[in-house]
């Protein structure tokens, strides 16, 4: 056998399909790449089982039925195109067994509800308001994003919709991060109207009070006028 082909396949499975994903999107995905490689890419390691070590990337690549350059640049993170089928027969050819990962990367899609409840507040704001929805925070990188904004030449509202309010909690530090990293005025917490959020609302009511002093009449008032609600609101829809 030829020295090329006794390269050795030294990634291991975990790094292998990072390493493929992070070339196909540009970006790596636990932080930023350092010198034009991505931080995983750096970490190679010779970890296949004994019995496999001695397996160069022709044998790899017959036993998968692709041709050796293939599967080099699979092995080297430069096939975007990638299958998890192909992915899976190679683990297995090298005695391993794929394990695949889900990672937390931003708000999910919103749902048909969701964008009624936004509307139900938009036709209530003046027609001064510049209305956007999925509006990203103001920071480079950072995946989170306003539900809407409200924004005029004198007051700059971040939205936030809520059609079930599950854990009030976890949505108060939410929130206050968001205050925080948003970039905006006002924040107004918009509410379904529903016997479930009304009694969850009433559970967390103190803190919520706290963060949301302008009443909904009064900020719902403010807003059909075109002008700034004067602080945060709570409004129930």
């Amino acid at each position: 056998m030829s020295r090329p082909d006794r390269q050795l396949s030294r990634s291991y499975a975990t790094l292998f399909i990072l390493s493929t994903w992070e070339r196909a999107n540009g970006r790596s995905m636990w932080g930023p790449r350092t010198r034009g490689r991505s931080s995983l890419g750096s970490h190679r390691t010779s970890g296949w089982p004994d019995s496999r070590r001695g397996l160069g990337q022709a044998d790899v690549a017959a036993e998968l039925r692709i041709s050796r350059s293939q599967y080099s640049r699979i092995e080297r993170g430069r096939s975007p195109e990638l299958s998890l089928d192909t992915a899976a027969r190679l683990m297995a050819v090298l005695g391993l067994k794929l394990a695949v990962r889900t990672y937390p990367a931003g708000d999910s899609i919103r749902d048909a509800a969701q964008f009624v409840l936004l509307e139900r507040l938009h036709v209530r704001c003046h027609v001064s308001f510049r209305w956007r929805t999925e509006v990203p925070l103001p920071i480079p990188g950072d995946l989170r994003a306003w539900d809407a904004t409200a924004t005029s030449s004198v007051v700059r509202i971040g939205i936030e919709a809520e059609t079930r309010v599950r854990d009030g909690q976890a949505l108060d530090r939410k929130l206050a991060l968001k205050a925080r990293d948003g970039g905006m005025d006002r924040i107004i917490l918009l509410v379904a109207d529903t016997r479930a959020n009304r009694e969850a609302l009433r559970a967390y009511g103190e803190a919520l009070q706290a963060r949301f002093p302008v009443a909904r009449s009064r900020a719902l008032e403010l807003l059909g006028a075109g002008a700034d609600p004067g602080g945060n609101a709570l409004i129930v829809l």
